[in-house]
């Protein structure tokens, strides 16, 4: 089984791209999944039954991580060698400041109000925000330009943060 060599775009067989088929990607992983299942391995010597959770749990790694548009997309970027520092290098464009504030805003006063519906139509606008980005990663990976793909991946991982906090203060005013 050496699988474990593989990069998750090999582990799951498909191309190492940006844009996938998320069907197909489901199905391969499903597959994967099957043909290395401790159970299949209960009688198989220590080893394979290691190395058959080893590759288990990497192609559980590999599928999450390729289903989640900024985490291929930073993980494409590892495998270009670019790292996109999101923890250090907070730096974003004015106008993206801008509007992480207007959200910030929008969710506080909405918060304040009991006003999910407000918080619902900020989900809706930030989504449309993360398609548009992704759509501008496709391209970006197209044309190699990774440290633009880079930027793109910060404002994605921020919208990421940001989705999950409203869903957190839409859950809490539901079960106030």
């Amino acid at each position: 089984m050496e699988l474990l060599q593989r990069n998750y775009f090999e582990l799951l067989g498909l191309p190492a791209q940006f844009e996938i088929d998320l069907t197909l990607l489901h199905q391969h992983y499903r597959t994967l999944q099957s043909e290395v299942h401790p159970d299949r391995f209960v009688t198989a010597s220590a080893n394979e039954r290691i190395q058959s959770m080893q590759v288990a749990t990497q192609a559980n790694e590999a599928y999450q991580t390729l289903k989640n548009t900024t985490a291929r997309a930073r993980y494409l970027l590892q495998l270009n060698g670019i790292e996109t520092l999101e923890e250090s290098n907070t730096a974003m464009p004015g106008d993206f400041l801008m509007l992480q504030m207007e959200w910030r805003e929008a969710i506080d006063d909405a918060n304040s109000t009991k006003d999910t519906s407000a918080l619902d139509r900020l989900l809706v606008e930030i989504r449309q925000m993360a398609q548009h980005l992704s759509q501008g990663l496709s391209m970006q990976f197209a044309q190699k330009s990774y440290q633009d793909a880079s930027e793109s991946v910060r404002k994605l991982s921020f919208i990421d943060k940001i989705s999950a906090d409203i869903h957190r203060v839409i859950e809490q005013l539901e079960n106030a």
